[in-house]
């Protein structure tokens, strides 16, 4: 057995006996704390880090910017502390590093260690080792850094960092967060300018923190899409850094509390950074209020509480040039949509086919074997609802995938039968606490 793969956990969601009631912060934005803990390990000085998610993702990028140099601690308030080693300075590793099942780590991190001129070697979990890192290596090549992947450009992989890195200039040619942001961090080891153009924006968190750092970065709107221009060997300064409540998590209990008659959640201080509400204006478009109150900035993130209570949901199209803002909220999405009345259309879903799963797949299979109905064509998903929940009664396959976990789990508060899941225990790398918190709002939620 691999020894990175935790002991199956299997979990039933029911149909609550009472709304879902109460306030709840859920835990900080991942993407931005792989960030802040890379960013961190870039710069010279301290810093201070609240509100990280401590799932297992996170704490695999932790433990990899420890092995490559830089001294992070835990404090015991629950802030972070990150000793820098400036851009150029990483240690070679000593061993192997493990990013577990952190995707985002993973190819994040492939971009530093591209300009870092240094040799390194990832893995990861069977589900991580199992998707592609060719679309990152592919343009990271060109900065002179060497990679040795399995067939298909698949972990484990060595990295042979180029010790002087040229400055790169791409287009992605798919919109892709990780791929921008793995060229950008690359650029930071290369003397003149590193350039990226992106088809349809993605979340910006890379340029904005790389800003909060120190670096220059100039973003600007041209005839070919959304262009990135990094000054590269900055001399990025510690900062402080607040995690904002991570949209994608909060996108569980939003959606259940939609779903289950009665209900009212506050769920506070949620990132609401305009490149990652795309679920938030999809299902306004179906009917749900969702008021935002005590709106703020911190750390440079729009922040929010945003309450939700139950709506009755209608389907809609969700144009393609959305996807980028809400890619890891499809699979609650469509479970929204199982649940509303009419069609439901989710249009260019093509990147959710190279995710911890082919999430199109898998969200297809969770609502099938629920009795919904469901059909993929080509890269869209389309989902007709009849007003009112399916009867539920699957066992849903989890595929060693989160979203897809939280997902069936949420259907089944609302579904008329109970729905099961084969592993619960994947849950715990994006958000650490998932059932307790759920079960603190009033949703059922036990072993089999």
């Amino acid at each position: 057995m691999d020894a990175t793969v935790p002991a199956c956990r299997p979990l039933v969601a029911r149909r609550p006996g009472a709304p879902l009631r109460g306030r709840l912060r859920v835990p900080g934005d991942k993407s931005v704390s792989h960030r802040a803990l890379m960013l961190g390990a870039l710069a010279v000085g301290e810093t201070r880090i609240s509100g990280l998610l401590e799932g297992e993702d996170v704490l695999r990028t932790a433990a990899a910017m420890r092995a490559l140099g830089a001294r992070v601690v835990r404090e015991g308030d629950g802030s972070w502390r990150v000793a820098g080693r400036g851009v150029g300075g990483l240690a070679e590793p000593a061993d192997v590093l493990d990013m577990g099942n952190a995707g985002t780590g993973a190819r994040l991190l492939t971009g530093i260690l591209a300009g870092s001129g240094v040799f390194a070697v990832l893995t990861g979990d069977a589900s991580l080792r199992g998707r592609p890192m060719r679309r990152v290596t592919e343009p990271l090549k060109e900065s002179g850094a060497c990679f040795f992947t399995r067939e298909g450009g698949r972990l484990p992989m060595a990295v042979l960092g180029a010790a002087d890195p040229l400055p790169l200039d791409y287009t992605l040619p798919v919109a892709s967060a990780q791929v921008k942001s793995a060229v950008l961090l690359c650029g930071l080891g290369a003397r003149g300018i590193t350039r990226v153009v992106e088809p349809q924006p993605t979340r910006d968190h890379t340029e904005t923190m790389l800003r909060h750092f120190g670096a220059k970065v100039v973003v600007q709107d041209t005839a070919a899409g959304r262009e990135i221009l990094l000054t590269g060997q900055p001399e990025l300064a510690g900062r402080d850094i607040m995690v904002p409540g991570d949209p994608s998590s909060a996108a569980f209990p939003l959606v259940a509390a939609l779903l289950v008659p009665g209900s009212r959640v506050v769920v506070e201080a949620v990132g609401l950074n305009p490149l990652r509400t795309g679920l938030i204006a999809t299902l306004r478009e179906m009917g749900a209020a969702l008021p935002v109150v005590n709106p703020r900035i911190e750390g440079g993130e729009p922040v929010g509480d945003l309450v939700v209570e139950h709506a009755a949901l209608r389907g809609v199209e969700v144009p393609p040039g959305r996807a980028p803002a809400m890619i890891d909220e499809f699979p609650v999405l469509a479970v929204a949509a199982a649940c509303a009345a009419g069609s439901t259309r989710m249009r260019g879903l093509g990147e959710l086919r190279v995710k911890e799963s082919d999430r199109l797949a898998a969200v297809a299979a969770m609502l099938g074997v629920n009795g919904a109905r469901v059909a993929i064509e080509g890269d869209d998903l389309v989902v007709h609802g009849s007003g009112r929940p399916p009867p539920g009664g699957g066992q849903v396959e989890t595929h060693m995938d989160h979203r897809i976990a939280m997902s069936a789990l949420v259907l089944g508060q609302a579904s008329e039968a109970p729905v099961g899941i084969d592993d619960a225990s994947f849950i715990d790398t994006s958000f650490p606490g998932f059932a307790d918190l759920m079960r603190g709002l009033g949703a059922a939620l036990s072993p089999p």
